[in-house]
Order: structure tokens, then sequence, then C-alpha cells
């Protein structure tokens, strides 16, 4: 089992850059495809990146290819996903994700998930 806690969320301009945190407990943080998610309100909860075991397969959603990028550093079990050219669109509470298969971009693919951390990017 693995526990999920995300930071860096905050409120940005418009064009401006955010890095997401997800500090990871455990292990076995190395056996798990790394996924991040966000929920914006009324709206359900989305597929964003997802990055492999070793980090050199990822996986975005087409709204954020060439502005979002996701790592990791599995010495440090944590999962990152920086974010640049934000948009107002963007905004959404962010959840990391951990799933036993990798590079999975539905919600069932993930068996843990973190508590969320909220980005809100103003025009």
């Amino acid at each position: 089992q693995v526990q999920l806690v995300e930071s860096g969320g905050g409120l940005v301009q418009a064009g401006g850059s955010l890095r997401l945190s997800c500090q990871a407990s455990g292990r076995t943080f190395s056996s798990y495809g790394m996924g991040w998610f966000r929920q914006a309100p009324r709206k359900e909860r989305e597929f964003v990146a997802t990055i492999s075991w070793g980090g050199g397969n990822t996986r975005y959603v087409d709204s954020v290819k060439g502005r979002f990028t996701i790592s990791r550093d599995n010495a440090k079990n944590t999962v990152y996903l920086q974010m640049n050219s934000l948009k107002p669109e963007d905004t959404a509470v962010y959840y990391c994700a951990a799933s036993n298969l990798p590079l999975g971009t539905t919600r069932g693919a993930y068996a843990y998930w973190g508590q969320g951390t909220q980005v809100t990017v103003s025009s």
C-alpha cells in the first residue's frame, strides 16, 4: 500500500507556471505507475498525465501536451507535474495517483489517491 501527499498548488496568473509534487510513502514507489488527474467544479475527474515505473515513458491528455511535464525521482519517492503556460481552464483540484499498471489513463487503473491540491489560474 502507498500513501500520497500532494503539494505545490496555488493561485497563478494566466501564462504562469507551477510545479506540483506528490510525496509517496512506502518502499516500493518505483514499482508503481504514477499519474496526475484533475477535477474542475461540476466536472468529472479527468486524466492529465502518467509516467511509467522507471520514468522512461509518459502520456498526456491532448489539452496539456507541450505545456505540462510529468517526471519522477524514485530515490525521493516523488512524482512531479511541471505546469507552464497555464490557462484559466486548467483551474481544478489536482490529484496524484498510483497504479500497479504502467501508463494508465483511466481512474479505474489507479488504486491509490492523494487528497488533492487546488490550482487556480486567473485571467
